[in-house]
């Protein structure tokens, strides 16, 4: 059963890490970030560093591999927001 629950967090994880992807490369092809919103945006890199230190405190692989990738393709999006405004 614990090998079960590892592989389901590790496959939540990954969904919703790679979910961040599209957006990036689009960000990054086009440009455009116009329709993205900086609050939201801003928000999402909070509690994405929240999770890593949450999942940092608890020792959880899924959580700490899924929100360093996550705060990667965030930062590029933020990155990218406040360069073409």
């Amino acid at each position: 059963m614990e090998n079960f629950t590892l592989i389901l967090g590790l496959f939540a994880a990954a969904l919703t890490t790679f979910a961040y992807l599209p957006q990036s490369l689009k960000a990054i092809k086009t440009r455009h970030t116009k329709d993205l919103s900086l609050t939201t945006i801003i928000m999402l890199e909070m509690g994405l560093i929240s999770w890593l230190c949450y999942g940092i405190l608890i020792s959880s692989i899924p959580v700490i591999a899924a929100n360093t990738i996550s705060i990667i393709f965030m930062t590029i999006i933020l990155y990218l927001k406040l360069r073409y405004k």
